[in-house]
């Protein structure tokens, strides 16, 4: 009986994700390409999170490399 319950829900999982991917792509927004080459996204500065990013991970290395040694 589990393994009857097993292929059922597997088969209705990919059934259902079948469907959701045969959706079209959203509309673009309302000011995007009228004017001129405008960036989607509002311009968000990526710079200071991938440095932030890369400060935690080094000092979490930092931290297991000093806790390894001791």
């Amino acid at each position: 009986m589990k393994k009857i319950k097993y292929i059922l829900s597997g088969i209705f999982i990919l059934t259902l994700s079948a469907g959701l991917m045969a959706q079209g792509p959203p509309n673009p927004p309302g000011g995007h390409g009228g004017t001129g080459d405008e960036v989607p996204g509002g311009n968000a500065p990526v710079g200071t999170g991938l440095f932030l990013l890369l400060g935690m991970g080094a000092v979490y290395g930092g931290r297991k490399v000093f806790k390894l040694k001791h």
